[in-house]
């Protein structure tokens, strides 16, 4: 039976270095770029957590083989573009990163099938992606509140003589799926991007992700992408799985601030300045806090500048995060450490998350004290004028993130309780066990 909270001491200091688990956001791709391919592909360092599950038990029911080396070594004998399983039920949980890209794939694949997951899955917006879908000939019925899942997928008569229109401002994730299923078709395709494309990082790692699998798309800054009549994918043999760059992030931010009181640093192993991930990026956002970072081909350390650990406080930060949503979270803890106010703009994405988060981050960061002020797509955070609030209880959501983002509240000194802590699966199973690894209590 999974714990029903957490007590978190207080924590004196971090210091020590962590190897990092698997993107999740890779491991999905490479996964079903793999079982969509010709040939078979040997995985190193996947992610071994809640959403590739789903994933990998997805790609089973549709017949493909997967032989399993380890929890994250995998072999995946692709199956050249089409699945051979024609008609499935899938159950998809809240993995947002296994249910966008197979309902465009499976849309293409002539079968009969059904998607769902979680309540909160159920409420997490799916209608742009629907719709720019059914634009090229899918036939795709909500099978209960209109624009979100679950969804039936029938055989459609799929065209792409006209351009896939697609909205960028709700979630990346369309886009990508949008990417990944288009070159199944055999034909020369075009997406066109309405409006403003948010997270742009996560569509380089789709398109990167591509190109180990032999397909190059064209792009035409980011409101258009070109694809060639005669993509197909090819397994490019043995691939490595970047280490996971959002939860670098909670264990940089802790060698920063604890790096305030003497503490630091702290070294992540899996990804430094050859990641293709955007997430790396947050290592800017803590040099602008006062933190000193440096880095190499594959780590990342982090601790105090001189100027935050002689005054014990962070700079405010006052920055436009829209190109690393998932990291941003982990800006807004640390802001509780901060001179001053900060804001964090352009995160409107957070509310169709595995939680509304701009809701949850707001609520929670109040309970440690913080004065905060919710915008439809910003936060202003006021840290409180002394210590935080001990004892706060986090409630997290059933969101991976708010959990680990606010355990760094313990580096401030005061216990507190992170309720659910088994949430933290879909991701990063171990956490908060890596995360005692280089605490002093």
């Amino acid at each position: 039976m999974a714990a029903a909270y957490l007590d978190l001491a207080p924590i004196k200091r971090v210091r020590g270095t962590v190897k990092l688990p698997g993107s999740k956001s890779i491991s999905n791709r490479f996964l079903l770029l793999a079982a969509l391919a010709e040939g078979t592909t040997h995985l190193l360092d996947t992610l071994d957590s809640d959403d590739t599950r789903r994933m990998l038990e997805a790609l089973k029911a549709l017949g493909v083989q997967i032989d399993t080396v380890s929890a994250t070594e995998l072999r995946v004998k692709g199956v050249a573009g089409r699945f051979p399983v024609r008609k499935c039920d899938l159950f998809l949980g809240n993995a947002g990163t296994a249910f966008r890209p197979l309902t465009a794939v499976l849309a293409l694949n002539d079968g009969e099938y059904r998607l769902s997951g979680v309540p909160r899955m159920h409420q997490r917006p799916i209608g742009d992606l629907v719709d720019a879908l059914r634009g090229i000939g899918a036939d795709i019925d909500y099978l209960g509140a209109e624009r979100y899942p679950p969804l039936a997928i029938h055989r459609g008569r799929i065209r792409t003589g006209t351009p896939v229109r697609v909205r960028g401002n709700v979630s990346s994730q369309f886009l990508t799926a949008l990417l990944l299923a288009l070159p199944l078709t055999g034909d020369t395709s075009r997406i066109e991007v309405d409006g403003e494309l948010i997270s742009k990082p996560y569509i380089e790692i789709t398109l990167n992700s591509l190109r180990r699998f032999g397909v190059e798309v064209e792009r035409e800054d980011w409101s258009a992408f070109s694809i060639p009549a005669d993509a197909h994918y090819r397994s490019p043999g043995t691939v490595h799985v970047e280490g996971d760059a959002s939860s670098a992030s909670y264990f940089l931010a802790a060698g920063v601030i604890s790096g305030l009181t003497g503490g630091g640093p702290v070294r992540v192993v899996g990804v430094g300045r050859d990641s293709i991930q955007g997430d790396v990026r947050f290592a800017e956002v803590l040099e602008r806090m006062g933190g000193r970072i440096t880095m190499g081909e594959n780590w990342i350390e982090a601790t105090a500048g001189p100027a935050a650990a002689a005054s014990g406080r962070l700079a405010a930060l006052d920055a436009d995060l829209n190109h690393i949503p998932d990291a941003a979270m982990t800006a807004a803890v640390a802001a509780l450490f901060a001179d001053g106010t900060s804001v964090l703009r352009n995160i409107g994405s957070w509310r169709v998350k595995e939680t509304d988060r701009l809701a949850a981050m707001a609520t929670e960061l109040r309970k440690l004290g913080a004065a905060v002020e919710e915008g439809p797509d910003y936060l202003k955070i006021t840290p409180p004028a002394s210590s935080l609030t001990p004892h706060a209880s986090i409630d997290t959501y059933d969101d991976h993130r708010v959990a680990m983002c606010f355990s760094l509240a313990a580096l401030g000194g005061v216990p507190v309780r992170i309720n659910d802590p088994g949430c933290v699966a879909k991701t990063f199973p171990d956490y908060f066990a890596v995360l005692a690894s280089i605490s002093q209590i």
